[in-house]
């Protein structure tokens, strides 16, 4: 018989189906905003800034350690390059496709500790690795690799992918030793803070938005960045870690699903069959890597 969940448990399950419906609109909010990427990447991150820090000072502004400060800046950096590549790949296909080849970032992990580190990868890795290459192959096309012609955003996603491995390593340790909203508040400052400037400095426009786009920033900000991750965030702390990093692929699942019924963007079988090899590459991974870690 079926053990009872207790009431957190219960409460975990449904912050994390909330956490990974809210950041499954994260594409939809960007192909309804159609402002260029680094102008949608910066609302979302001012809009949840704006959410986040009447938290952390409620919670008595907490400022961490230099060393952690440091790391946290370091993770922002490759996070804001991250959101910003996304961001502008999304415009340039579609939601679905962007969002699953961006789902990749298990994967670099595994590479980059293998050449950095030094990290003995198990063959359920490279298991993982090949499915997901497999799938990543047919999602993009035969065509394309035989013109050798591209499509600029599955590249931009593909690389998105890669910078938040970066920043998932360089925060590793400090998301353990800092509690999540002052974590959370600094790393969206610190993102705030780049790419104000960036944007000025590209010429892009801040301000003389439809109400519509405005409607699409704010709900990037609020539900996916600051909604969402917090949610998944709560889940992290009352169940395995197993569960969590898997569920989460679900959220390209409802970003298709979503995009067909918002955005009128239907699938394709070469992407159904793509999206379900790269889905099952990253899960073969992220088991591969969760059940090490409680050994």
């Amino acid at each position: 018989m079926a053990e009872k969940l207790s009431r957190k448990e219960t409460m975990a399950y449904l912050a994390l189906v909330f956490g990974v419906l809210c950041i499954g609109f994260s594409a939809i909010f960007v192909k309804l905003a159609a402002v260029p990427g680094s102008v949608s990447t910066f609302y979302r991150l001012f809009f949840a800034a704006l959410a986040i820090t009447p938290l952390w000072v409620m919670r008595g502004m907490k400022i961490p350690a230099t060393r952690d400060l440091v790391l946290i800046f370091l993770g922002s950096v490759f996070f804001a390059l991250d959101l910003f590549l996304w961001n502008t790949a999304i415009l340039l296909t579609t939601a679905a496709t962007a969002t699953l080849l961006a789902n990749n970032a298990p994967v670099w992990v595994g590479l980059i500790s293998l050449v950095v580190f030094r990290e003995h990868l198990p063959s359920k890795f490279w298991m993982g690795l090949a499915v997901s290459m497999v799938g990543l192959n047919v999602l993009i096309g035969l065509q394309a690799w035989q013109n050798l012609d591209f499509n600029r955003g599955d590249v931009m996603s593909i690389v998105a992918g890669f910078f938040y491995a970066l920043y998932l390593i360089y925060t590793l340790e400090v998301r353990k030793r800092v509690d999540t909203i002052t974590f959370m508040t600094f790393s969206v400052l610190f993102m705030v803070l780049m790419l104000l400037p960036l944007n000025i400095f590209m010429g892009n426009p801040f301000t003389g938005f439809s109400a519509g786009t405005w409607g699409a920033l704010v709900g990037m900000g609020l539900i996916s960045h600051f909604g969402g991750w917090l949610a998944i965030n709560f889940a992290l702390g009352h169940l395995k870690g197993t569960n969590v990093s898997v569920s989460l692929l679900a959220q390209a699942v409802v970003t298709a699903i979503l995009g067909i019924f918002i955005l009128g963007e239907a699938l394709s079988i070469h992407q159904i069959v793509g999206g379900t090899l790269i889905l099952s590459g990253v899960y073969i991974v992220n088991r591969r890597r969760s059940v090490r870690k409680k050994s």
